[in-house]
């Protein structure tokens, strides 16, 4: 997508959510939101020769850009539906990086009622969206380790395929004793191999102190490249909340029939500091075994301290260490803040 593509689609998103919101109270509720966040530090992995000092967008959480909407039709039922785009605030353009659509983040309709919930189109990707409530430093694809470890290529990338996936249909059942599950189904769309499309199970559970979910996928199709072989890949995390403190716990596995496989084991807390700050600390290990030669081993740990300066607004400071099989500590220190609209 050009640059000229990019103002025209901002612009034209911007009109849309003026008129939408302008006959929402005729006709159905629009709602646009959103998250800015920037970081400042330096930044450096476990094999890299330099660290790199850099101004950046996202940080604790990516930067993006929403609309969201519903229709009642009675009965109970609604329609219901999401657009967002994620985009980088130190640079201005769209997307995570250059091969983002433009509704990178979430792009579905669907319908909800009493029978629980059924969307389709480009979704995230239920065992990445857990991670919200496993990790003390949530989905952050920059510090938390689980996220980092599981997602992110420069750490192995141990999960293949993107947090979001593309051709999703969608079944969230109602939240029942604190249980809510939902099944994936993505078509690969390649003609005569009906066969080639990506499966997600999940469940989480809330109820009081306690956070638990459970999530398995296959993964055929990366993005919109067919994979040589599929990928099946689960994991299971928990979280208590003490009041003193919260503690996580994560489990995963992924593996490639005949090929390489990896297992995570992920732990973490976070402890209340005053009113509005916390202390946080997490370290996840993954091993990765290959399917010839010897195993090795990476732990990624990230320390920090989050600062709330109001509702919607927060500070941070986070340290992260990493350390691979064969390279040196590498540490990441870094300055943020974000701002929740």
């Amino acid at each position: 997508m050009t640059i000229e593509n990019n103002k025209a689609a901002l612009a034209a998103a911007g009109a849309l959510a003026c008129l939408l919101c302008a006959n929402a109270a005729a006709q159905s509720s629009v709602e646009l939101y959103g998250l800015i966040g920037t970081y400042l530090g330096s930044v450096k992995r476990s094999g890299e020769p330099q660290a790199v000092t850099q101004l950046n967008g996202g940080g604790l959480t990516t930067s993006f850009l929403g609309l969201r909407g519903s229709e009642d039709l009675g009965s109970g039922n609604r329609i219901v539906w999401s657009l967002e785009s994620f985009y980088r605030p130190d640079t201005g353009e769209q997307g995570r990086n250059a091969t983002d659509p433009f509704w990178s983040r979430n792009a579905w309709v669907g319908v909800e009622g009493s029978f629980g919930r059924l969307t389709l189109g480009r979704q995230t990707n239920p065992m990445y969206q857990q991670m919200l409530q496993l990790s003390p430093f949530g989905t952050s694809v920059v510090f938390s380790p689980l996220a980092t470890q599981s997602f992110v290529a420069a750490y192995g990338s141990n999960v293949l395929g993107d947090t979001v996936w593309n051709n999703v249909i969608r079944y969230t059942t109602p939240r029942v004793g604190g249980v809510r599950a939902s099944i994936d189904y993505g078509p690969g769309e390649q003609a005569g191999r009906a066969g080639v499309a990506n499966l997600g199970v999940h469940a989480d559970y809330n109820d009081g102190p306690w956070s638990a979910a459970v999530s398995a996928q296959r993964l055929r199709v990366n993005i919109l490249t067919p994979l040589p072989v599929e990928q099946k890949a689960w994991m299971a995390g928990v979280a208590y909340d003490f009041g003193p403190v919260k503690v996580y716990g994560n489990a995963g596995h992924a593996g490639i029939d005949g090929g390489n496989t990896s297992r995570l084991l992920d732990a973490g807390l976070s402890v209340p500091v005053g009113a509005r700050g916390a202390i946080l600390l997490e370290s996840a290990r993954t091993r990765l075994t290959p399917a010839r030669g010897a195993n090795t081993q990476r732990r990624t740990t990230s320390l920090g301290y989050d600062y709330r300066l109001s509702k919607r607004t927060d500070v941070y400071l986070i340290h992260t260490g990493d350390k691979k099989t064969g390279a040196g500590y590498a540490a990441t220190n870094a300055l943020g803040i974000r701002h929740a609209f």
